[in-house]
């Protein structure tokens, strides 16, 4: 009997042996056949700053593409010229009415791939645009007889003239009394986007003198269209300006900050004493 029960457990463990065996092969055999799978090629980032225009999200888009080439070996469907053909004809924009999409390229960070179309990239940005103009409120700009619009070209123009963040709603005042007083906005800035100076450049007198409708310093109201895409900031700026009666700005020496004042007199004192008269 002991030696009979001595070989059942032999036998046993014998079975067991070979059953993980079995189980052993079948599960390198199921591993061997199961597929690798590949990770997506991580998408590649577009950043376009607060205060870019059109033209320079264009000038953008032509960098990080090469740069995606250079990378991937693979040259993306993103590119110069299909951005600005893309961004450069007139979109109906809900509360806009029929617009040039110069102010509504909302300011941000893209991502894209090598697939990603110009079309999808503008699409995007007028999606994060409206998400982020529903956020503000136009009850005072409507109270000073401002249109939605009004306040985009404002804001862009808070935009190129802001350095200091805190002094968004300040330039933003200056706009408004200026427009209600029936003033030139004598803003540069519309100057430099009519042709294309970059602000490391000097106008000229010719520019300045010029009939074109964004040169503030000679035509009252604001100009025909925004002079850049503002971000959230400066439109919320626009639409709530600081109280003040400021009428006139200029440029710090410290080039960051601003000295505003209501009197004219004071504005060409300062000018004259820091060397810009």
């Amino acid at each position: 009997m002991r030696r009979r029960l001595v070989a059942l457990g032999v036998l046993l463990a014998a079975l067991i042996g070979i059953g993980f065996a079995v189980a052993s092969v079948r599960d390198r055999g199921h591993k061997a056949s199961t597929p690798t799978v590949a990770a997506p090629p991580k998408p590649f980032r577009v950043i376009f700053p607060e205060g870019f225009t059109r033209l320079q999200m264009a000038a953008r888009v032509k960098s990080v593409a090469k740069i995606a080439t250079h990378e991937r070996g693979r040259k993306p469907r993103l590119n110069e010229s299909a951005y600005l053909a893309a961004s450069g004809r007139k979109r109906l924009i809900p509360g806009f009415g029929r617009r040039p999409l110069e102010g509504f390229l909302f300011p941000a960070t893209y991502q894209f791939t090598a697939r990603s179309s110009a079309a999808e990239l503008v699409s995007s940005q007028l999606q994060a645009f409206r998400r982020n103009w529903s956020t503000v409120n136009l009850a005072y700009a409507r109270s000073k007889k401002l249109t939605p619009y009004d306040v985009l070209t404002i804001a862009s123009m808070v935009e190129k003239e802001a350095v200091a963040p805190e002094e968004r709603p300040k330039i933003a005042r200056v706009i408004y009394n200026r427009l209600h007083a029936g003033m030139a906005l004598g803003i540069d800035a519309t100057v430099r986007y009519a042709f294309h100076v970059p602000g490391t450049q000097s106008l000229l007198e010719s520019q300045l003198n010029s009939d074109n409708p964004y040169n503030t310093r000679k035509r009252v109201g604001l100009t025909p269209t925004p002079i850049a895409n503002p971000g959230l900031a400066s439109i919320q700026a626009a639409a709530h300006p600081v109280a003040g009666d400021w009428l006139y700005f200029v440029r710090k020496p410290d080039k960051v900050h601003h000295f505003f004042t209501a009197s004219e007199r004071a504005f060409i004192n300062y000018k004259n004493a820091h060397g810009f008269g």
